[in-house]
C-alpha cells in the first residue's frame, strides 16, 4: 500500500504506523465541559455516549466512520482481497484502514493495493493528478473509488449540500479517468435539491445505483451514501 500526496510518496510501512494510532485522538476527549460552548458540550456528550466511538477505540480505528464502510462492504461486497482502491479525501484515515484490511494490502505478501489521497493542494480534476494516480496503480486502473470527504459546515444547509455535490462530481470525474470497467464508486452526500443531479450523472456511467444509510450514520443526519457499481467506460 502507498499514499500519494501532492508532495511525496510514502511507503505502506510508514502509513501503517500513522494510521494505527487511531484511538489516541479519541481517548483525549476531555471529560470536563467547563468553558465549552453549548454546541461543543452537546457534541462532546454525544461522542462520549456513542457506541461506535467507543468501538473505534477498541478496534484502533481513527474514527467511527470506519463502521460505515465496514457495514457497506459487508452488505455489498465492494472491498475484497486483491482489489486496487483509491480512497479520495482520506482524512483522518479510517476508510483507508478498512480498505487496507479488506483488500489485503497489509499482509506479508500483499494481494491488494490502496492509495489514500489527501486533498492538500491537489486538484482531482487536474490531468497531472489523474496521471500520477494512474502511474501508481497496478495496471494503471482502480477497482474501487470510495470517498467520505465533505466540506466544513457553514451552517447554511443548502449551500453545504451544493458544495458536497460539487466535490462528489469532481471525484466522479476522476473515476471516469482511472476506474476499471466493472468498477465501483462510493461517495457520501447530504440529501438536498441536487441529489438527483448526482444520481443522474452516476446513471450515465454505472449500471447499478443505490442509496445507502449505514447503521453508523446517525438517524437525525441528512448523510447518505451513493453506491454505483459496474462502471461502463465511455
Amino acid at each position: 500500500m502507498c499514499v500519494f500526496s501532492p508532495l511525496e510518496l510514502f511507503p505502506f510501512s510508514l502509513l501503517r504506523r500513522s494510521l494505527h494510532i487511531s484511538g489516541q485522538c479519541l481517548k483525549k476527549t476531555p471529560q470536563n465541559l467547563t468553558g465549552k460552548t453549548v454546541a461543543e458540550q452537546r457534541w462532546m456528550v454525544r461522542q462520549l455516549k456513542d457506541p461506535f466511538v467507543k468501538e473505534a477505540q477498541v478496534q484502533n480505528y481513527r474514527c467511527r466512520s470506519a463502521f460505515k464502510l465496514l457495514d457497506i462492504t459487508e452488505k455489498h461486497r465492494i472491498l475484497q482481497p486483491g482489489l486496487s482502491v483509491v480512497d479520495y479525501g482520506a482524512a483522518p484515515g479510517a476508510w483507508s484502514q478498512v480498505a487496507v484490511e479488506k483488500a489485503g494490502a497489509d499482509t506479508e505478501v500483499p494481494t491488494g493495493f490502496v492509495i489514500a489521497h489527501f486533498l492538500a493542494d491537489s486538484d482531482v480534476t487536474d490531468p497531472a493528478t489523474q496521471n500520477r494516480l494512474q502511474e501508481l496503480l497496478p495496471a494503471h486502473r482502480a477497482n474501487v473509488i470510495p470517498s467520505d470527504m465533505a466540506p466544513n459546515a457553514s451552517g447554511f444547509k443548502e449551500m453545504d449540500h451544493e458544495r458536497l455535490i460539487s466535490m462528489c462530481l469532481s471525484v466522479l470525474d476522476l473515476a471516469e479517468k482511472v476506474l476499471q470497467p466493472g468498477g465501483t464508486f462510493l461517495c457520501k452526500c447530504w440529501d438536498g435539491g441536487q441529489t438527483s443531479l448526482l444520481k443522474n450523472k452516476l446513471a450515465q456511467s454505472f449500471q447499478d445505483i443505490r442509496t445507502i444509510k449505514p447503521q453508523a450514520s446517525r438517524k437525525e443526519s441528512a448523510e447518505m451514501f451513493l453506491l454505483a457499481k459496474n462502471y461502463r467506460k465511455k
